[in-house]
């Protein structure tokens, strides 16, 4: 399902437009953004938490000449399903 299919359910399910669910899908994905990108948790009971993930810097090696390079710290935007979202996808 992409943006548009999933503004098309919200707008069967609720009184908004098409165009007007599509901007408040935009709206809440600009404000989860925004968190993570502060550094904070966005909790959704139910569904899930989105955070970000630090990773530690390692030794790699570059797959053309074999040659080994640092590769620094980074930072990884994640998921985590919520009990119920598990629940509802398991059947239960």
């Amino acid at each position: 399902m992409n943006k548009k299919q999933l503004a098309g359910k919200v707008a069967n399910k609720s009184d908004l437009t098409k165009a007007e669910a599509e901007k408040m899908i935009d709206i809440m994905l600009d404000a989860v953004s925004e968190a993570l990108i502060k550094g904070e948790k966005v909790r959704l009971v139910g569904f899930g938490n989105f955070l970000v993930r630090k990773r530690k810097g390692r030794v790699g090696r570059n797959p053309q000449t074999g040659e080994k390079i640092t590769i620094g710290e980074s930072k990884a935007p994640a998921f985590v399903p919520g009990i119920n979202l598990k629940k509802t996808i398991k059947g239960k």
